[in-house]
C-alpha cells in the first residue's frame, strides 16, 4: 500500500522528467499491499483501499484484457422437460482471474491466500447463456484471493438451460446440449475466457463424482472455442461446451415395447378364431380397449414434445391402427358370413380373380361341389331295392301303393326340413363363394448479441470529468461525484427529457399457460440512455468506455405492463458508460406476461401476444422512447438464435408506439411489441385427430355387423368405454380455459356424442329384432312410409312372401288334409291287407304328422309371423337409414371443422 505521507521535495525539471520516465512502468504494475504485521486483520486492513474499487475492472490499465480461465463439474444430471425443451444439471462452477490492483508478500503478511467475501471484488460477469431461470443451489459467499492478485470463485449452480433436444429415437436418444459461457456485456478487448482444464478431465471428474444415476447417462463433455477473423475485439468472447448424455431405455423398453408387443401378437393370433363359430369383432374390441388403458397407465413414461413425434408415438399409433385396421375386417368378415344369404350373386371378376387366383395364392382353393354322401347312398339303395323287388302281387299293390305314398311324403317333409337346416346353416351357392372370398381376406447460434451504438446529442452539454492519471482508479474517483447523484435524473435541465431507446431479442419460447393466460418468454434486454452528469477526455483517463455496477447509476424504470411475476433469469450486475456520456444497460429478463390467448382453433392456433415497454411512473415530459434497430432486423435475429425448438415457433414481430393518458391526465409514452407464435400441431395431430378418426371410423362400419347374430350393443358400448379411457388418456395435451371452448374439444364431443347416439339405435334395433314376436300387427301407415317408401329408398324394399309359408303356416289345416287322405284310403274299395301291414302303415302316417310338425315349427322360428317378419324388415330399414344419416352427419361435420381450421389458420 502507498504511503500517504510521502512528499516530493522541489526537483529540476530535468530530473522529474527522468522521474517520469521511471515511474511509467510502475504505474502499469499492481499494487503492492504492505501489511504491518503478518496477521489476517493486518492483511484485512491493508486490502481495504482495494475494497473501495471493486466497482470497475481490476486492471491498471483499461487496454488491457482480464482473462478468466473457467472449468466446472458436471455433478448431476437431474432431469429433462422435453416440451419446455429444458436440461436440468447441477454444477460445481470454477473461475480464475487476475486482479492487478493487488500484490503482497506471503513472508510479511503471513500467507499466500485470503478467503473473502465476493461482494467486496470485482467479479466477471460470465454467465450461460442458455440459463433459463435462476440459481436455487445453495449460495457461497467468498472467494480465494492470492498474494500474486489470483482470484479463486467456485460455486454451485442449479442450471436449468435450453437445449435443443432431439427425441426422435427416444427411448434410445442420445442429447447434445450446450453450455456457452461468455460474458454478458463485457466486449472480447474487455474479457476473455480459457478453458481451465482440458475437456477430457472434466469428463472423468464428472463421471467419478456424479452421484444421480438415474435415467440419464453421461458420455462425454467437449468443448469449443470459436476463432473470430477479426481481432479488433468488437465481439463477445465465449467458450462453448457440449455435454452428450444417453438415457437409459432399460424401463421403457419393459414397461413399453415388450407389452405392446404382446397385445399386437394377440391380435395377429386372434385370426385363428373361427369367425363362424366365434365373435371375434367383441374380441377385437376388448383387445383394444385392453391397449389403450395400458397407454394410459404408462402415459406418464412417454415424452410431450411438439417439435417432433417420438418414434415410439409412431410404434404405438401403428399398433392401434393395426388393431382398429384388424377390427375393421373383421367386421367385413362377419358381415360377408352371417349376411351372403341376402346378398346377390358372385359377380364374374370377383370369383375369377378372388377365388381362382388370391384362393391358390393363399391355399384355398375353391371347393368343387360334389354329390352328397347321403344322396349316393339313398340313390343306391333305391335302386337296389327296385332290382330287388319281383313283379308285386294283386294283393299287394293296394297296400304297397299307400305305404309308397306315404314314404315319398314323409321324405318330402324331410327333405323340406333339411334344405331348410342346410340353408341357414350353410347358405346358397352365392352365400358359400362370398364366404369363400371372406376367408381369403383373413391372411394377411451462431448470432448471440448485436451491439449497436447509437448516439444522442444531448441539448445540454455534459459535465466534463478530469481524471488525476490515465487508470481505472482515477476515472473511478472521478465518478464518484456521479455516484452520488444516482437518485435522479440525469439531466441538467429538469425540462429535458430522457430519451431511452429500447431493443431485445426473443431468446426461446418456454411456454403457455391457457388456463392463466400466461405466456413464458426469455429475452435479452437493451437499454440506452444518456447521462448528462458524465463526460470525460478518453486520452486524459485512458479509456472510452467503462463497465460500472448498475447500483451506482440512475436506470430508467423501464417495465413490461404485460410482466406478471419477478425476473428469475441469472443477474447482470454491470452496465456500460462511455466518455460521452451514453449509457448501455443489457439484462436477461424470464418474462412471464398476461397475453390473451385464443384456443378456438386449438392446435391450429396462432396467438399474438404484446410487449408492452413504458415508464412506469415518469410521464413523456420527463422520458420518451424509442426502438432502437428495425423490428425486422430484432425478428430475423431472434429467430438465429432461438434456442427452444418445442412446441411454439416465432413468425412475426411489429411494433407500435403510442402515447397514452395518465391517471393525472398527463400523457405518458409506450413502445409496444406484438409477437405472433405459432404452435406445431404435429403432435396433436397423431396423438389426438388420428386415433378419434380411427375409432369414430370403428364405430360406422360397426353398422355392418348383423345385430340378429352379433351382440352390437356390447360391441359399441365396449368401443364407447376405449374412447373415455383415451381421452383420459390425452386429458393433459388438451388446454384448460374457461373463456372459449377449443373446436378440438367440441371435435372429441361430437365423436363421443355420435357413439352414444349409435349405440342408442343398436339398442332400439336390437329390439326391433329379437322382440317383434309379441308386437301386435305393424300400423298401416308404418307399413306405407317405412316398408314401401322408405325401404325402397335404402334399397332394402319388401319381401314378397312365398306361398307354400302361407299353406302350411297352419299346422292344423295340416293336420286337417293328412286326416282327409287317412279317411279316403279307408273308404277306397279293394282287398284289405294283413293286420301288420295296416299297422305299419299307421306309423308311418304318425310318423308323417310328427314330421309335418316338426317341419312347421322349424319354419316358424326361422321365418316367424308375418307380423314379427314386418317389424324385423322394419328394425333393418331404420338401420340402415340411420347408418346413412350417420356417415352424412360425421362427412358434414369434419369437413366443417376442417374449414374452420384451415380459414382461421390461412387469416392468423
Amino acid at each position: 500500500m502507498i504511503s500517504k505521507d510521502t512528499t516530493l521535495k522541489p526537483l529540476p525539471p530535468t530530473v522529474r522528467l527522468v522521474m517520469f520516465l521511471i515511474l511509467i512502468p510502475a504505474l502499469c504494475s499492481a499494487i503492492e499491499v504492505n501489511c504491518s504485521e503478518p496477521t489476517q486483520p493486518a492483511l484485512l486492513e491493508a486490502l481495504t483501499p482495494i475494497f473501495n474499487m471493486s466497482a470497475i475492472r481490476p486492471v491498471v490499465n483499461m487496454t488491457t484484457r482480464t482473462n478468466v480461465s473457467t472449468f466446472f463439474t458436471l455433478y448431476g444430471i437431474l432431469g429433462v422437460d422435453e416440451k419446455s425443451q429444458l436440461l436440468i444439471t447441477y454444477l460445481w462452477l470454477d473461475y480464475w482471474w487476475k486482479n492487478e490492483l493487488v500484490f503482497w508478500d506471503p513472508n510479511q503478511c503471513g500467507t499466500d491466500k485470503i478467503s473473502l467475501p465476493r461482494d467486496k471484488f470485482w467479479v466477471p460477469d460470465i454467465v450461460i447463456n442458455e440459463f433459463m431461470d435462476e440459481n436455487t443451489a445453495p449460495p457461497v459467499p467468498y472467494v480465494y484471493l492470492y498474494s500474486n492478485g489470483m482470484v479463486h470463485d467456485a460455486q454451485p449452480v442449479k442450471v436449468v438451460s435450453s437445449c435443443n433436444l432431439d427425441i426422435y429415437t427416444f427411448p434410445f436418444d442420445i442429447q447434445n446440449c450446450t453450455f456457452t459461457f461468455n460474458s454478458y456485456i463485457h466486449l472480447a478487448m474487455d474479457i476473455m475466457i480459457f478453458l481451465g482444464k482440458s475437456a477430457e478431465n472434466i469428463t472423468k471428474k464428472s463421471k467419478n463424482v456424479m452421484t444421480t444415476m438415474g435415467e440419464w447417462e453421461l458420455l462425454d463433455i467437449t468443448s469449443h472455442k470459436d476463432k473470430y477473423g477479426h481481432d479488433d475485439g468488437q465481439y463477445i468472447d465465449e467458450l462453448s461446451f457440449h455435454i452428450r448424455v444417453r438415457r437409459r431405455a432399460t424401463l421403457y423398453v419393459v414397461n413399453l415395447l415388450i407389452p405392446s408387443c404382446f397385445l399386437i401378437t394377440v391380435d395377429l393370433f386372434s385370426f385363428l378364431l373361427p369367425p363362424q363359430t366365434v365373435d371375434r369383432s367383441s374380441f377385437k374390441m376388448t383387445l383394444i380397449l385392453g391397449y389403450t388403458v395400458f397407454l394410459l397407465i404408462m402415459n406418464d413414461l412417454l415424452p410431450i414434445t411438439g417439435n417432433t413425434i417420438p418414434l415410439i408415438n409412431v410404434f404405438f399409433s401403428l399398433c392401434l391402427a393395426l388393431m382398429v385396421t384388424s377390427l375393421l375386417e373383421t367386421i367385413f368378415i362377419t358381415n360377408l358370413l352371417s349376411g351372403s344369404a341376402d346378398f346377390s350373386p358372385l359377380p364374374r371378376w370377383v370369383r375369377v380373380f378372388v377365388l381362382q387366383f388370391l384362393g391358390c395364392l393363399v391355399c384355398l382353393p375353391q371347393k368343387t361341389k360334389e354329390p352328397k354322401g347321403s344322396d349316393i347312398k339313398f340313390s343306391t339303395a333305391m335302386a337296389q331295392r327296385k332290382a330287388d323287388e319281383g313283379p308285386p302281387g294283386e294283393m299287394m299293390l293296394v297296400a304297397e301303393g299307400k305305404a309308397v305314398q306315404e314314404l315319398r311324403s314323409l321324405g318330402r317333409d324331410l327333405q323340406a326340413i333339411r334344405l331348410q337346416v342346410e340353408q341357414q346353416l350353410c347358405g346358397s351357392k352365392s352365400s358359400k363363394e362370398w364366404i369363400q372370398c371372406c376367408l381369403l381376406k383373413v391372411k394377411p447460434s451462431k448470432v448471440l448479441f448485436i451491439f449497436i451504438s447509437v448516439l444522442m446529442y444531448a441539448s445540454c452539454s455534459s459535465i466534463m470529468l478530469n481524471c488525476s492519471q490515465p487508470d481505472p482508479p482515477s476515472l473511478l474517483d472521478a465518478l464518484r461525484p456521479v455516484f452520488t447523484l444516482s437518485s435522479i435524473r440525469p439531466v441538467m435541465n429538469m425540462s429535458t427529457p430522457t430519451n431511452v431507446s429500447i431493443d431485445f431479442i426473443l431468446f426461446g419460447i418456454l411456454g403457455v399457460d391457457e388456463k392463466a393466460q400466461l405466456l413464458t418468454t426469455y429475452i435479452w434486454q437493451k437499454l440506452e440512455w444518456r447521462n448528462d452528469f458524465i463526460g470525460w477526455d478518453p486520452d486524459q483517463c485512458g479509456s472510452s468506455r467503462i463497465t460500472i455496477p448498475r447500483k451506482l447509476l440512475w436506470v430508467p424504470d423501464v417495465v413490461i405492463n404485460e410482466f406478471m411475476e419477478k425476473n428469475s433469469a441469472p443477474f447482470v450486475p454491470y452496465s456500460y458508460v462511455y466518455s460521452d456520456g451514453l449509457v448501455q444497460d443489457e439484462q436477461p429478463v424470464k418474462v412471464v406476461s398476461s397475453c390473451r390467448l385464443d384456443i378456438y382453433t386449438f392446435p391450429f392456433d396462432v396467438q399474438n401476444c404484446s410487449l408492452s415497454f413504458n415508464s412506469y411512473l415518469h410521464r413523456m415530459a420527463a422520458m420518451q422512447i424509442f426502438p432502437t434497430i428495425p423490428v425486422e432486423e430484432i425478428l430475423k435475429f431472434s429467430q438465429e438464435v432461438m434456442a427452444t425448438m418445442g412446441e411454439w415457433e416465432l413468425i412475426g414481430l411489429s411494433v407500435k408506439k403510442l402515447q397514452l393518458p395518465a391517471s393525472d391526465g398527463e400523457p405518458y409514452e409506450e413502445l409496444r411489441f406484438f409477437v405472433t407464435v405459432r404452435r406445431r400441431a404435429t403432435l396433436y395431430v397423431v396423438n389426438l385427430l388420428i386415433p378419434s378418426c380411427f375409432l369414430i371410423t370403428v364405430d360406422l362400419l360397426s353398422f355392418l355387423l348383423p345385430p340378429k347374430s352379433i351382440d352390437r350393443s356390447l360391441f359399441k358400448m365396449t368401443l364407447i368405454l376405449g374412447y373415455t379411457v383415451f381421452l383420459l388418456i390425452m386429458n393433459d395435451l388438451l388446454p384448460i380455459t374457461g373463456e372459449t371452448i377449443p373446436l378440438m374439444n367440441v371435435f372429441l364431443s361430437l365423436c363421443l356424442g355420435m357413439m352414444v347416439a349409435s349405440l342408442l339405435e343398436t339398442i332400439l334395433i336390437t329390439n326391433l329384432l329379437c322382440g317383434s314376436a309379441h308386437y301386435p300387427p305393424i300400423p298401416r301407415w308404418v307399413r306405407l312410409f317405412v316398408l314401401h317408401f322408405l325401404g325402397r329408398l335404402v334399397g332394402l324394399p319388401q319381401k314378397p312372401r312365398d306361398l307354400e309359408d302361407t299353406v302350411f303356416q297352419n299346422p292344423a289345416a295340416q293336420d286337417i288334409k293328412v286326416s282327409f287322405l287317412v279317411a279316403e284310403d279307408n273308404q277306397a274299395p279293394g282287398p284289405k291287407g294283413p293286420l301288420d301291414e295296416d299297422k305299419a302303415l299307421q306309423e308311418l302316417r304318425s310318423l308323417g304328422k310328427d314330421l309335418q310338425a316338426l317341419h312347421n315349427q322349424l319354419k316358424k322360428q326361422t321365418s316367424g309371423s308375418q307380423s314379427s317378419e314386418e317389424w324385423i324388415q322394419v328394425g333393418f330399414i331404420i338401420d340402415r337409414l340411420l347408418f346413412g344419416f350417420y356417415m352424412l352427419f360425421i362427412t358434414v361435420s369434419f369437413i366443417t371443422i376442417i374449414v374452420v381450421w384451415v380459414n382461421s389458420y390461412n387469416i392468423s
